[in-house]
């Protein structure tokens, strides 16, 4: 069955995408199809469904493996393609239709299965997530962690959130947008917007600690007149800090300004009482109005590293508790994007969280 839907995806797949924009999951496909490390094994991917992730699933099931995709309560998704899957032989699960024990690794996204006991251990695609892991008595491999994940969350993330801005009719050039959050997803939104022709200033608790990006300002988040005024001034606004609630306590001001207001966060950082028609997409993360949130070619190296998360749990190589991917599996994933991936030259462009990073 395995190599059959592995066909079908391919099929379904091969005019939308280039190899070149999957370059780290062919490298696995190719390498999986010959050794098939995951042979017996069941496995379970809460990854948000859309076309780009269709192409994860092939090299797990050229691997061997029975693959059922989870939906959990607030995962994002394209309606139209949960039919196929199923037509294709996979199975479409909420987390309240599994078993404990069923599945030997669970490859989690926001914590949505944290509560499904897993065989061997967890694989963790997102921070907001780490939350739920952090008591488990098991092994969690935390994909969000190391510089593999700077590629999604700041280059892809910031295009996708600049491409949802332009597929509903809003221009950025010469607008003042006021930037929640200076972490990966920040910078990504500071820098692609930058690029468009915004005038960007970033909030944050840290404005020190951020990374220098030519053009963008800086504001101190806990100054709340300073914060007040800027939203006021801003043109657009948008939420990318990962904590639940983390701008409740300016709804207000947020309720009354002209701002166009978006999230990029999995959870609502708004807070209950600045209503959901208020943000776009109603408070859900913008890019997800997209057919392609995140385009292939920058979350392709994230969903290698994921796919590799579970072989690493399924192998025992985890130790209990919540591991970061080692530096040689991401070594090897970048590797194969620097070697035949769309994105070689923007690689350049980003750092990790502890080095300064020029975006322009």
């Amino acid at each position: 069955m395995g190599i059959v839907t592995e066909r079908k995806i391919f099929e379904y797949i091969r005019n939308i995408y280039a190899p070149q924009d999957y370059p780290a999951l062919a490298d696995e496909l190719d390498k999986w199809r010959r050794s098939r490390p995951f042979a017996g094994a069941k496995l379970l991917d809460a990854t948000p469904v859309f076309t780009n992730t269709l192409v994860k699933y092939m090299p797990l099931l050229a691997g061997g493996a029975t693959l059922s995709v989870g939906i959990g309560e607030h995962t994002p998704y394209d309606p139209k393609l949960l039919p196929l899957l199923r037509e294709w032989g996979l199975r479409v699960l909420a987390p309240a239709e599994c078993s404990d024990g069923e599945f030997d690794v669970v490859m989690d996204c926001a914590g949505m299965f944290s509560g499904l006991r897993a065989r061997c251990g967890y694989v963790e695609l997102t921070r907001s997530g780490l939350y739920s892991y952090r008591g488990v008595n098991a092994p969690v491999f935390f994909a969000d962690a190391g510089k593999i994940k700077l590629i999604e969350t700041t280059l892809g993330t910031g295009d996708g959130y600049c491409r949802a801005l332009e597929h509903l009719g809003y221009d950025l050039g010469g607008k003042r947008l006021l930037v929640f959050g200076g972490g990966k997803v920040g910078r990504g939104i500071a820098m692609h917007s930058n690029r468009a022709g915004a005038r960007v200033c970033i909030a944050d608790f840290e404005p020190r600690k951020l990374p220098k990006i030519e053009g963008v300002g800086a504001l101190d988040a806990g100054n709340e007149s300073e914060v007040a005024a800027a939203i006021r001034k801003a043109d657009f606004v948008v939420s990318a800090t990962g904590v639940e609630g983390a701008l409740a306590g300016h709804a207000k001001v947020l309720l009354e300004s002209s701002a166009v207001i978006a999230n990029m966060g999995v959870l609502d950082e708004f807070g209950a009482d600045l209503p959901a028609e208020r943000v776009l997409n109603a408070k859900r993360p913008l890019n997800f109005i997209l057919d392609e949130p995140t385009r292939l070619k920058y979350i392709d190296p994230t969903m290698a590293l994921d796919n590799a998360g579970a072989l690493e749990v399924l192998s025992g190589r985890v130790e209990r508790g919540v591991a970061d991917p080692p530096a040689e599996l991401e070594k090897e994933i970048l590797d194969a994007v620097r070697r035949s991936g769309a994105i070689g030259e923007e690689l350049n462009w980003i750092g990790d969280d502890n080095h300064e990073v020029d975006f322009h």
